[in-house]
């Protein structure tokens, strides 16, 4: 009989311990596994990335630093107002026309208040962003032919939003055409549109 109910006792004991302590502790140990097993996963993932990174900067090393200059002014990553402005100032300079009346203004213009726009669901999708330019100078016609073909042949994406020419009556250049008469100089408004990586 005491044999019996130290068994039983025994038994009682070791599930209650089964229950209360071994199996919550258990039950931590699982956790903690698949824990580590995640975690295991990720510095594999991490290793992994860390040499695509490292393939793929050797790659990015190996292109000619003056062609990633040309596609970093072909499309740039960043707006640079300033830089643009100068550039264009010195595009223009060659000819000896001089930028005035500089606006810039961006593509994010807001909608008026009293309009709704219309067709436009969701955010964009756009990888790009454009700027808009709008300035103003004096030249002859053949000067300003001149400028635009360098703008054109430029490395920067540039198009043509609006031109208005309009007569400049009260100057005329100092180069003379072959009958010996001074060329005509023309006020041109002009409205360039850019491009940018977001």
């Amino acid at each position: 009989m005491m044999r019996l109910t130290v068994a039983i006792v025994g038994v009682v004991l070791a599930g209650g311990i089964f229950f209360f302590y071994t199996k919550s502790a258990y039950d931590t140990v699982q956790a903690t596994q698949v824990q580590i097993a995640q975690y295991n996963a990720a510095l594999d993932k991490a290793a992994e990335l860390q040499k695509l990174k490292q393939v793929l900067l050797s790659r990015y090393n190996a292109f000619n630093p003056t062609d990633i200059d040309h596609l970093h002014k072909l499309l740039p990553d960043h707006v640079d107002n300033v830089r643009l402005i100068l550039d264009l100032d010195n595009l223009a300079g060659r000819y000896g026309l001089s930028l005035q009346n500089v606006d810039v203004s961006s593509s994010e213009s807001k909608t008026p208040k009293n309009q709704t726009a219309i067709g436009v669901i969701g955010t964009s999708n756009q990888k790009y962003d454009s700027l808009t330019l709008t300035f103003g100078t004096r030249a002859t016609y053949a000067n300003f032919v001149q400028f635009l073909t360098d703008l054109e042949s430029s490395l920067r994406i540039v198009d043509l939003v609006s031109l208005s020419v309009t007569s400049d009556t009260s100057a005329t250049s100092d180069t003379r055409t072959p009958a010996g008469t001074s060329e005509p100089v023309y006020t041109y408004n002009i409205t360039l549109r850019t491009y940018w990586l977001k």
